[in-house]
C-alpha cells in the first residue's frame, strides 16, 4: 500500500464513518503529510504497512526540535489515529505508535475578555459603513450565542427561530444544536438583515447564508479574525483577541453568573463537559462562592 492510497482512504474514513468536518480532517491530514516529507527528505523507502516504531519515533524526535509539547502531543495523536486506523482495516497488526509517550502537558487556560472589553471592542465598530451592521451583529452573535467561528459564518436565514428565541447551528462533525439567543441579539441581525444585506446583490448559492461579504458571498474564517484583531487595535486592547475569545468569554461569564456547567455545555455543543470544565478554573472566586453558600460548615 502506497502513503497517497493510504492517506486517501483514511481521510474518506473520518468524513465517513467519523463524521469529522473538513478542516478536523484537514488537520489530522497534515500530521501523515509531514510524516511522508520527512520520510522522502531522509529517502526511507518503507510503506504504511511496514514502517517501525523506530522510524517513527526517529521522526517526532527530529519533529519536536521545532514544536512544543502541546504540538508534539497533537502530531503523536494524529499519527496514533491514522495507523489505528490501518489497524482496524486489517492493513497491520499492531500500531506502532502504542510504546510512544505524548509529552506531559498541562491544559491551557482559554484568554477570555471583560464585559468592558466586549462593549468597547463592539463601540469600536464604524457603523457608517454599511459592514458596520453586519460586524456588529456577527459580534454580537458570537458573545451572545458563544458560536465557534465556523458555526457564525455558516449560519442560514432558515436557521434562525426568533418566535421561538433559538437559531440552529451546525457544528463540528456537522452536528445540529439549538442555541437561545436573546432579544438584543436578534435585533441587531434584524437590522443588518432589514437595512444592509437585503440592500444587496447576493451571489447564486448564497441566497440563504447569513452573513456576507460584499461581493455578495459567505465570509471566510480569516476575514472575521481579521476584522477582530482590527478592532482590537482600534481600542488598543493588549490581549490575544480572537473570534474564539467571545465564545471563551460566553462561557466564563455565564459560569460566573452562576449557571450550571451543564447547560453551557449543551449550548456550547461540548461532546464531553470534560472540555467545558475548563471553565472552572477560570474564576476561582466562583468556587469560593459555591462553597460559603451550598457547605454545610460555611
Amino acid at each position: 500500500m502506497k502513503w497517497q492510497t493510504a492517506l486517501k482512504d483514511y481521510k474518506t474514513y473520518l468524513k465517513i464513518e467519523r463524521g469529522l468536518s473538513e478542516n478536523s480532517i484537514s488537520s489530522y491530514a497534515l500530521d501523515i503529510y509531514k510524516l511522508i516529507q520527512y520520510l522522502e527528505t531522509n529517502n526511507f523507502e518503507v510503506s504504511p504497512i511496514k514502517i517501525s516504531s523506530e522510524t517513527i519515533q526517529q521522526f517526532i524526535y527530529d519533529a519536536a526540535k521545532q514544536l512544543n509539547a502541546r504540538s508534539q502531543s497533537r502530531l503523536i495523536s494524529g499519527l496514533r489515529s491514522f495507523f489505528s486506523y490501518l489497524v482496524f482495516e486489517d492493513y497491520r497488526e499492531t500500531n506502532p505508535l502504542d510504546l510512544i509517550e505524548s509529552p506531559k502537558i498541562g491544559r491551557k487556560l482559554p484568554d477570555t475578555l471583560s464585559e468592558e472589553e466586549i462593549d468597547n471592542l463592539i463601540k469600536a465598530i464604524d457603523l457608517s459603513k454599511p459592514e458596520g451592521e453586519r460586524n456588529r451583529a456577527m459580534l454580537e452573535t458570537l458573545y451572545g450565542c458563544g458560536l465557534r467561528v465556523s458555526e457564525l459564518i455558516g449560519l442560514k436565514l432558515s436557521d434562525l427561530f426568533f418566535a421561538e428565541g433559538f437559531i440552529k447551528v451546525t457544528g463540528k462533525g456537522d452536528k445540529q444544536r439549538f442555541v437561545p439567543i436573546v432579544n438584543a441579539t436578534q435585533k441587531y441581525i434584524n437590522l443588518y438583515v432589514q437595512h444592509i444585506r437585503n440592500h444587496q446583490t447576493i451571489q447564486a448559492g448564497f441566497e440563504d447564508t447569513l452573513f456576507l461579504n460584499r461581493r455578495g458571498k459567505q465570509l471566510t474564517r480569516a476575514m472575521v479574525f481579521t476584522i477582530i484583531k482590527n478592532l482590537a487595535k482600534a481600542i488598543d486592547l493588549k490581549k490575544n483577541v480572537s473570534p474564539h475569545t467571545f465564545r471563551h468569554s460566553f462561557a466564563t461569564h455565564l459560569l460566573e453568573n452562576d449557571a450550571d456547567l451543564r447547560s453551557i455545555q449543551l449550548m456550547l455543543g461540548h461532546e464531553s463537559i470534560t472540555t467545558t470544565e475548563i471553565y472552572v478554573h477560570l474564576d476561582k472566586s466562583h468556587l469560593t462562592k459555591v462553597i460559603e453558600e451550598f457547605h454545610p460548615r460555611k
